[in-house]
């Protein structure tokens, strides 16, 4: 009799100890656990089914589940427990399925819900193991959304892009590398690779794969190098290769991006042809400046030796006439030998240019004033100066420049009125975003003056070499002008003016920042 009670009392413990064990796990379970009656009604929560809707676990128990569900499951629950009452057959009991919540603030969200039936001695209920997929499905969103973006980068990139597997086969062609091979997407896929390349490299390409993949040695991988492609028609086209590896969990592809350089190469040979006519020109340049200087210099001194000659010893038994016929000559022989000094000047501006070094424009500025002191004292100029930048140039030519313009704008000023000369600089970027090349930023200096000024309709004409507006009434070849277009265009840049007649000029000298290494 006793040992019954000893086994009845360590049974009913052991069920009592069953029963803490499993509502101590049903409390601390991560998914949400309720339990209903046979009409719907809660009779259990647990407190991560009540975190997980927002609720208290009292302010939800005795009520209709129903008040977990948005429309239209809410109005319609009591209809499906009616349905499988009566025909047995459930939609979601004993199989799980992902359905919506919603929470006591009236947000929904999805759950992942299973449903068992239990048929307990003198009832039925039914308990739902509620798992939160909220985060799961936000990560999947962002993940079609992170993919959806690559796909859209992908098919609307102006280069052409195409995955291939480690046999050369296509995977992914966009449509702009079909557009530029001439297929469409569909004829590449699963073809190999080699098919838009040109002999030798379409029998090579499979030696070039085995080989990377034997030795790890890279020749285009990672690297990126021009070549040449074969499009459907037959004609083939240079464009820049880069290739990218990506090693996927059970197999590795290689990406490659196609950057046409058709036009590219084409400027290149153009610019290439151009610049061996420009050195041809200057080689005949620098002929033709030798001439100037070496036989056409040695019969002018001759004729200005005895002209002297003539002049210091025969002046006496010259008439008046012959006297006046000596000193046109000498004249016009002096005019001469300018002219030629003038055009060596020219041509050396290029052939014997020397490299650009950092110049302190303000200080190159400073110097040309300070030679030019008398001129300026004798004539009353006025000089305004703002500061100006540090650019890369050649430091002769620009003191040549500012000489050139600053005598220009004293030499043509209005009788009886002393000149002005104002010299400012303005910072210009010649297109939005763009700074790295040397060009890409200019200074534009101002040479402004109030003297005769000229009408714009022969600005084309006052950059010319030996171009005069003014006749013979100013002293000068005309070739000045001339020298600081030269100047500026070597210097990456140009030279305007903006004048009136009576009106002044204003000179504007546009020079680049940085120039490109002379090679």
């Amino acid at each position: 009799m006793i040992e019954e009670q000893n086994e009845f009392a360590a049974a009913r413990q052991q069920s009592i100890d069953d029963k803490t064990r499993l509502q101590a796990i049903i409390e601390t379970a991560i998914d949400g656990i309720i339990t209903i009656d046979a009409r719907g009604i809660i009779e259990t929560v647990n407190p991560a089914a009540a975190r997980i809707f927002g609720y208290l676990p009292e302010e939800i128990i005795g009520h209709n589940i129903s008040i977990l569900m948005p429309e239209p499951d809410r109005s319609l629950h009591d209809q499906y427990i009616e349905n499988y009452h009566r025909t047995g057959v459930g939609q979601i009991i004993g199989k799980g399925r992902e359905v919506l919540g919603r929470r006591k603030d009236g947000s929904v969200f999805p759950f992942l819900l299973s449903i068992s039936e239990v048929n307990l001695r003198d009832k039925q209920i039914f308990t739902g193991i509620v798992h939160d997929i909220s985060n799961l499905k936000k990560a999947e969103a962002a993940l079609r959304e992170s993919e959806n973006k690559i796909n859209s980068i992908i098919q609307a990139a102006v280069d052409g892009i195409i995955t291939i597997d480690t046999r050369g086969l296509m995977e992914m062609v966009n449509p702009s590398a079909a557009r530029l091979f001439g297929y469409e997407a569909e004829e590449l896929l699963g073809k190999s690779i080699n098919m838009l390349m040109p002999e030798p490299d379409h029998s090579q390409h499979d030696t070039y794969m085995h080989n990377y993949e034997t030795t790890g040695k890279r020749k285009i991988i990672g690297i990126g190098r021009e070549v040449t492609g074969l499009r459907k028609d037959g004609t083939t086209f240079p464009f820049y290769l880069s290739i990218s590896e990506v090693v996927l969990a059970d197999r590795k592809v290689y990406t490659g991006f196609i950057h046409d350089i058709t036009q590219q190469k084409l400027n290149e040979e153009r610019l290439r042809r151009y610049a061996a006519e420009l050195m041809r020109s200057n080689l005949e340049l620098q002929d033709f400046a030798y001439v100037s200087s070496h036989d056409l210099q040695e019969p002018l001194r001759k004729i200005q030796a005895f002209g002297d000659r003539l002049l210091t010893k025969e002046h006496a038994n010259l008439s008046d006439q012959g006297k006046d016929y000596l000193e046109r000559m000498l004249n016009a022989a002096s005019r001469m030998q300018n002219l030629i000094n003038d055009l060596l000047a020219f041509s050396r501006v290029t052939s014997k240019a020397t490299p650009f070094v950092k110049v302190d424009l303000d200080a190159v500025l400073t110097g040309v004033l300070s030679d030019l002191e008398i001129t300026i004292e004798q004539t009353g100029t006025l000089i305004n100066r703002a500061p100006l930048p540090t650019i890369e140039a050649e430091p002769t030519q620009m003191r040549q420049l500012f000489q050139n313009l600053i005598s220009n704008a004293i030499k043509f000023r209005k009788e009886g009125e002393k000149p002005v000369i104002s010299i400012t600089a303005q910072m210009v970027q010649r297109k939005a975003h763009l700074t790295a090349t040397p060009g890409d930023q200019v200074v534009e200096i101002y040479v402004a003056d109030n003297g005769i000024g000229f009408e714009e309709k022969y600005l084309d004409r006052i950059f010319n070499i030996f171009q005069r507006l003014e006749g013979q009434k100013y002293e000068g070849s005309g070739i000045g002008l001339a020298i600081c277009r030269k100047i500026a265009i070597r210097h990456g840049g140009d030279i305007t003016a903006r004048s009136q007649p009576g009106m002044g000029t204003t000179f504007i000298v546009t020079l680049a920042l940085k120039q490109p290494q002379e090679q």
